[in-house]
């Protein structure tokens, strides 16, 4: 079983505190001190983010309380998050892809 921290009630990403495997129980501690239990859709590594909730593309990603960048394509509850599904709320990371030669 896994172990994750949402840090705000907003978030609706949380850290996950080890290395978990995909089709395993992620226990997900609130800042409530309640815990939420969720399937890992992916390998997530140590310090990297897992959705809490389906995301659709555009949504914003919420972390810490704050948007921390915008879902490029749907993410589902239990997925990794990380730079394949999100990009930069500030910098369009994907275009600036597109755009390189």
């Amino acid at each position: 079983m896994g172990k994750a921290v949402q840090v705000d009630g907003r978030d609706n990403v949380a850290t996950v505190t080890s290395d978990v495997s995909e089709g395993k129980v992620v226990e997900v501690l609130s800042p409530e001190g309640d815990i939420l239990r969720l399937r890992a859709l992916d390998d997530i590594s140590f310090g990297h983010k897992i959705a809490l909730t389906d995301l659709d593309q555009g949504e914003e990603v919420v972390k810490y309380g704050e948007t921390i960048g915008i879902a490029s394509r749907p993410i589902r509850a239990g997925s990794w998050v990380h730079t394949h599904n999100v990009e930069s709320a500030r910098v369009p990371t994907s275009s600036l892809r597109r755009e390189r030669p």
